[in-house]
């Protein structure tokens, strides 16, 4: 089968060969969208990153796909009712990245709670003052974590090994779950209300988006801190940059912004018009304003990349893609 692989790096390039000689490979450094999907009018299966725009128009592009085997375990980048009209079979990475992504988390808000951005770059420049640097211990603080799938309970266990209390909101909640691990579920204000530290583990769905706006940060405690490694969308930016302006926020640690194609190529805006490029510029100028607070750490999407974590994504990636050229399926994603 004809297998289009995109937004590789050149040791994905590598693993990708070991596809052959069962299938035609062909590995492409850019993401797929709109300008680049040309060329791969052949392609039986494509195997897209996050940065891709799996969109109906580029796979109206794609008369031949039959598989998208996205390296990701989010699918939002994704257009599944297009897939599952046309009958195309969408496969994920549904585990790579718990203790990744958890991980990370910790790192922003360490970063942010013990000021290590700032203290760096004032060593750096010969500073060893102290002045401004104080922070905050974890211990005894509470972390409200949103979403108790794989990642947020490692992110449990994490807060707990911090001595945190944790308390958590989910819409299934498990007690189970929470019984071994030793945390609290709540209803998603009283999660607001308490927690010091709020972190967000929910997908990218139509009920999440904006699910942080006006009304739940004025619900939050002064001087809370947001971590998100989650999805951009999730959190109202405009309404993020209020509450961060108005010191209802302490501080942010976000891996993830909205419209993130929009800030890695702003010339992305002039090729949308009407409505669509007014959301866009606003989302922009959110964005941009929110890079210039001192008290926020954005990394650049970045939560799951471990050696260990891409290695696992590209082995389950290849998984998946046997599997279906077999005519099996594994990890596939449902849209019923």
């Amino acid at each position: 089968m004809r297998v289009a692989v995109f937004e590789t790096e050149e040791w994905e390039h590598e693993a990708c060969l070991r596809l052959e000689p069962r299938h035609a490979v062909q590995c492409v450094r850019e993401p797929l969208d709109r300008r680049t999907v040309t060329g791969f009018s052949e392609a039986e299966i494509i195997s897209p990153f996050v940065h891709s725009r799996v969109d109906a128009a580029v796979l109206a592009e794609l008369p031949h796909v039959g598989m998208i085997a996205t390296r990701s375990t989010g699918y939002d980048h994704i257009d599944l009712d297009w897939c599952r009209d046309h009958g195309i079979v969408v496969c994920n990475v549904p585990d790579y990245g718990d203790s990744t992504v958890a991980e990370h988390a910790f790192a922003l808000l360490l970063s942010v709670s013990r000021k290590i951005v700032d203290a760096v770059d004032r060593t750096r420049h010969g500073n060893f003052s102290h002045s401004g640097l104080r922070g905050f211990e974890l211990k005894g603080h509470t972390i409200g974590v949103v979403g108790t799938g794989r990642i947020g309970r490692r992110v449990i266990e994490i807060a707990r090994g911090f001595g945190m209390k944790v308390l958590a909101y989910d819409l299934r909640p498990d007690q189970a779950v929470a019984d071994r691990l030793g945390f609290e579920y709540a209803h998603l204000d009283e999660v607001l209300r308490q927690a010091d530290v709020l972190t967000l583990h929910i997908p990218a769905s139509p009920g999440a988006e904006a699910l942080l706006s006006d009304r739940e940060f004025s619900l939050m405690r002064q001087g809370a801190i947001l971590i998100n490694t989650a999805r951009g969308n999730v959190v109202d930016i405009p309404a993020l940059v209020r509450a961060l302006a108005d010191g209802k926020l302490g501080a942010a640690g976000l891996d993830v912004l909205p419209e993130e194609p929009l800030i890695r190529e702003e010339a992305e805006i002039f090729r949308t018009d009407g409505p669509s490029q007014e959301r866009n510029l606003r989302a922009l100028v959110a964005n941009h304003v929110l890079l210039r607070f001192p008290n926020v750490i954005v990394t650049p999407h970045n939560a799951y990349n471990t050696e260990s974590a891409v290695h696992r994504i590209i082995e389950t990636t290849i998984r998946n893609i046997e599997a279906f050229a077999a005519g099996e399926q594994m990890n596939v994603v449902r849209n019923d």
